[in-house]
């Protein structure tokens, strides 16, 4: 098997990087000096955090260039203190340390991912999901919509995105919640994103459930189901239309009544499950008048382990009858009302008109 080319994966070294590399090896060289001048007053112990450094954060030459420095520091600084017997201790440790950072940064060369390469690539990604479900800003006057997608206990990445679409006069939303939640859940919506963007784009409202469908079942994800629930309105006129894959119903909000109303009749099946004619989406017709609300929403705002889900819908759409009066920031407050607190990713959609 071909050895891989760390050139080609870590790419131009940053001149942060020299700098770090300079400054790490002025460390090594002072400590020695200290040292071999003052054994009994001057500890190596400034080199353990330098090796981990080195190990996790350089490329690869750089990361040896620093072990080698660190290691001929040590036998040699260990050699003027023999009496001191904590040193073949330390030299031991460090040893561990170093084998165990070089045993990962092969894992790493094997992979093709260098330890700042696979951090900045993550961001990105994370970015590009991010992009793909920001709502468009040009609405006409009067319209309004935003979100708030919260992943479980801070992680940065989510099992809960949205991909928004607006052609013309038309506005589309489809918010996805993956199976599972944090890192693992992340990695599949940062694939799926993309792909039901261009969904979104590239089929009308009736077909996009079943072509996102479609795309989850070729990937042949042992686990990789997901729930969504798309929505498409006339911002024209107010009417749209909206479809779930076996997700929490959507919600409307009507000003004349000052009730929110859950829209039946979408309950189509989880999308990766069913291929074909057996999977069936059914779409809900609606209007929004004059200061009504749509509210699309995933489980984890309603569901928590001490309650049941209809207990979870009550509180929920208490929180809206809350929000729905103060303008921006709906979704934001209503998010933070989940009962399950951060325990799950959580994620809110809110259009209203004026």
């Amino acid at each position: 098997m071909a050895r891989p080319v760390r050139r080609a994966v870590d790419g131009p070294v940053p001149t942060t990087q020299r700098a770090a590399v300079v400054g790490l090896l002025v460390l090594i060289a002072a400590t020695s000096v200290g040292m071999l001048t003052w054994p009994s007053q001057v500890s190596y112990a400034p080199i353990v955090p330098v090796v981990v450094a080195a190990g996790l954060f350089l490329h690869a030459v750089q990361m040896y260039i620093v072990f080698a420095a660190s290691g001929a520091s040590l036998v040699l600084t260990a050699a003027t203190a023999q009496d001191d017997p904590t040193s073949p201790t330390l030299l031991a440790a460090l040893g561990v340390v170093m084998l165990l950072l070089v045993a990962v940064d092969r894992r790493r060369a094997h992979l093709g991912i260098s330890p700042s390469a696979g951090a900045s690539m993550l961001v990105d990604l994370r970015d590009r999901l991010r992009e793909l479900g920001r709502i468009p800003t040009d609405l006409p006057s009067g319209w309004h919509a935003e979100s708030s997608i919260q992943p479980a206990f801070g992680d940065a990445f989510s099992g809960d995105f949205l991909v928004a679409g607006k052609g013309g006069d038309q506005l589309d939303l489809a918010l996805v919640d993956v199976s599972g939640k944090g890192l693992q859940a992340g990695t599949r919506s940062l694939m799926l994103s993309g792909a039901f963007a261009s969904l979104l784009d590239a089929t009308r409202p009736a077909q996009f459930l079943p072509a996102a469908n479609s795309y989850l079942l070729r990937q042949g994800w042992s686990e990789g189901f997901a729930t969504a629930v798309h929505v498409s309105v006339d911002l024209r006129t107010g009417a749209y239309d909206v479809g779930s894959a076996g997700h929490p119903a959507a919600v409307h909000y009507h000003a004349g009544s000052g009730q929110w109303t859950p829209i039946e009749g979408t309950d189509g099946v989880l999308l990766g499950v069913l291929d074909g004619d057996l999977a069936q989406f059914e779409r809900v017709e609606g209007r929004l008048e004059r200061g009504d609300a749509l509210l699309l929403y995933t489980d984890g705002v309603i569901e928590d382990r001490d309650a049941d889900l209809a207990q979870g819908v009550d509180h929920m759409l208490g929180a809206a009858d809350r929000a729905v009066g103060d303008g921006p920031g709906m979704a934001d407050r209503i998010c933070a009302a989940a009962m399950a607190g951060e325990d799950d990713d959580r994620a809110v959609v809110v259009v209203w008109r004026d």
